[in-house]
């Protein structure tokens, strides 16, 4: 059992809906980020999800983008990702952490020493949004084998033919993208997520989790409501964009996870 499936298990055993906050690794710098990924525990985060500074993240919106040009300008690589990571498990080693990125970071290093290098540094899962389940044997298997959770997204346009084969090897939990498009470029509304999260959860047990849209903590306790958790990035990453101070940023992600806890 991972320390994800650990924290669902917990969450359900307490009838409680789950906070997932994403985070840029070295957003603005290494430090200012080591300081808020600590403090993201003690303001109700469930689990952390921990972005890969790439060159060409194709999924992300310019919030996110942002993040990464100005992590990876601070000198931000994967190694150092890792090195947050294992600095963050000092401290604790009870929080799940889930890497979000893309394959080619991960390729260049050579995926078994990643995968070796990711499980030693305390990373409990992976999204990896451009290998789709056809390249399961590239590194969704391997990861599974070495004891990580591989984590797949599910959106509006995977249809009932396609369903099946995106949860075929998925573990952890469901990311349910809940708009088309881009992250932070529309609004999540709990009447369209939560028929998609029923049917869904109609072919797994695993739980759903809700992200891409979600902006407030009215937002997140609607969305929390019609699924297991919510995801909240971009607007976090905004805050740290724009420069506040690590405790003004933790403040409103307590207020994002209050709501999701709510529900």
């Amino acid at each position: 059992m991972t320390r994800i499936d650990a924290k669902f298990a917990d969450l359900k055993a307490a009838n409680k809906k789950a906070f997932v906050a994403y985070v840029m690794a070295g957003d603005p710098d290494f430090e200012t980020s080591l300081e808020l990924i600590k403090g993201l525990p003690g303001a109700g985060v469930d689990v952390i999800e921990l972005g890969l500074p790439f060159t060409d993240p194709m999924a992300d919106g310019p919030t996110i983008q942002l993040a990464g040009q100005r992590a990876l300008e601070a000198g931000m690589t994967l190694q150092r990702t890792l090195d947050l990571a294992r600095t963050f498990r000092k401290e604790d080693n009870t929080t799940p952490i889930v890497m979000m990125g893309y394959y080619n970071p991960i390729y260049s290093r050579g995926v078994e020493t990643f995968l070796k290098d990711a499980k030693e540094a305390g990373i409990d899962g992976l999204i990896v949004v451009d290998l789709p389940p056809e390249e399961d044997s590239e590194l969704c298997l391997p990861a599974q084998q070495a004891g990580l959770n591989f984590i797949r997204l599910a959106t509006p346009t995977t249809d009932d033919k396609r369903l099946p084969r995106v949860l075929q090897n998925t573990s952890g939990f469901v990311y349910y993208v809940s708009i088309t498009g881009i992250t932070g470029a529309a609004e999540a509304e709990a009447t369209n997520v939560g028929p998609e999260v029923a049917r869904i959860k109609a072919k797994t047990d695993l739980p759903v989790i809700v992200g891409f849209g979600i902006n407030t903590p009215e937002k997140s306790k609607a969305i929390a409501s019609v699924a297991d958790g919510a995801v909240v990035g971009s607007a976090i990453v905004s805050q740290i964009g724009a420069g506040k101070p690590v405790g003004e940023v933790l403040s409103f992600v307590k207020s994002l996870a209050d709501g999701a806890h709510s529900a």
